[in-house]
């Protein structure tokens, strides 16, 4: 049983993404499941730091997508979700791609909270992060 209460495709969502900061940064929503999100990142010269690791700051952008994306897949018609808090602990470097995986911790009425948990190509713990967001009316 999903919780999805505005189904989509993950076609669907890297299309709309394509000309904004997740599309510019090569994140690519590659699968939905009936309680998760899961999206990837490129390492590149967009997303990385000056040692050639991926940028605390992409991890985070890649993070807020994922978990913002999901948010506005639980909220009902006319409502979405503007993010009011993340935080992320950086585990150890990305050296390649990773892939982000965001699961809920609350689906309120006013409020959502997501872990979003980023592994690199070996399956390694890159970054732990967690969003929370605020359900308002669409504007």
């Amino acid at each position: 049983m999903t919780f999805w209460k505005s189904p989509s495709t993950a076609d669907e969502i890297n299309a709309r993404l394509a000309n904004h900061m997740a599309g510019n940064l090569g994140i690519t929503f590659t699968e939905i499941g009936e309680n998760y999100l899961k999206a990837t990142m490129p390492l590149s010269h967009l997303t990385s730091q000056h040692m050639g690791f991926m940028h605390g700051g992409a991890n985070v952008v890649l993070a807020e997508t994922i978990a913002n994306i999901a948010s506005t897949l639980c909220c009902e018609k006319g409502q979405t979700v503007v993010g009011l808090d993340i935080n992320a602990n950086h585990i150890r470097p990305g050296k390649s791609m990773v892939t982000a995986i965001t699961k809920p911790l609350h689906i309120g009425r006013t409020t959502m909270i997501w872990e979003i948990k980023i592994y690199d190509a070996e399956d390694k713990l890159t970054c732990v992060s967690r969003f929370t967001g605020a359900v308002i009316p669409k504007p």
